[in-house]
């Protein structure tokens, strides 16, 4: 393995992909850690500690919840978008029309797929400064008051423009490094806190119940990765039957 990426290396077009994919990577942890103005960092802690699925989001997007980062969405309104835009696709002509014209339909569906982005980001937005204000985390003021309202308004805009930023980002890996931009921009958010996660796991504490949930959770990740492999290289073998054909006085194929 560790031959396979010298050999990597050694190519001029591919280094310079690699390198440009873990330097927008770098890019993005940094831009991680600059938080949304006014958040109360211990009122912050104690809510992703107690509320389990906000935990659970906060490992997938990096740790960018932890200090309510201005990335703190990450690319999910634009996975949301593109989920609305295939379900929508079949079902409104003008999208079916775009979709069978190559690939200049497809840029134009990816454009309204940009779009919608937007509004999805802002309304996400909305509800995590919400959650975040009834949680006492925001609660230096109030969210679109008489007097905090263009406050409010710049927190949504910034985390918004957070948001476009990571797709932005996304896609120039997409077109310049390795990989689905998107997907690695996931990748390595998750990436970047299992060392926290699994550091958690092992110094948390050694009770039964601890090591029996590090077990338990291992084995998930197995089995999933196992899963996943599986299905992605699976092949499926049918038989063909071919019709036998004579051209002059031979016979070809059949069986």
């Amino acid at each position: 393995m560790l031959e396979a990426v010298f050999n990597a290396f050694k190519i001029p077009d591919l280094r310079r992909k690699i390198l440009f994919t873990l330097g927008i990577l770098v890019i993005f942890r940094f831009i991680a850690t600059v938080p949304v103005p006014g958040v109360n960092r211990e009122a912050l802690k104690q809510l992703l500690e107690t509320n389990q699925l906000l935990g659970m989001l906060n490992m997938f997007s990096g740790s960018t919840l932890s200090n309510f980062s201005i990335v703190a969405m990450g690319v999910y309104p634009y996975i949301t978008a593109s989920i609305i835009m295939q379900l929508m696709t079949p079902i409104i002509p003008r999208l079916n029309e775009l979709s069978q014209e190559g690939q200049q339909g497809r840029n134009k569906i990816n454009q309204y797929t940009h779009w919608l982005t937007v509004p999805l980001a802002l309304l996400q937005g909305y509800g995590q400064c919400i959650l975040m204000q009834q949680s006492n985390v925001l609660s230096d003021f109030g969210l679109f008051s008489s007097d905090t309202w263009l406050h409010s308004l710049a927190i949504l805009l910034t985390m918004t423009a957070g948001t476009v930023l990571l797709v932005w980002m996304g896609e120039l890996i997409t077109e310049n490094g390795i990989g689905n931009g998107v997907s690695v921009i996931i990748f390595g958010g998750i990436v970047a806190s299992l060392p926290q996660q699994i550091g958690n796991l092992i110094y948390g504490g050694s009770t039964t119940q601890n090591i029996s949930g590090s077990f338990a959770f291992v084995v998930l990740a197995l089995i999933t990765i196992v899963g996943i492999v599986l299905i992605n290289e699976g092949q499926r073998r049918i038989p063909v039957q071919h019709a036998k054909r004579v051209r002059r006085g031979r016979m070809y194929g059949g069986g």
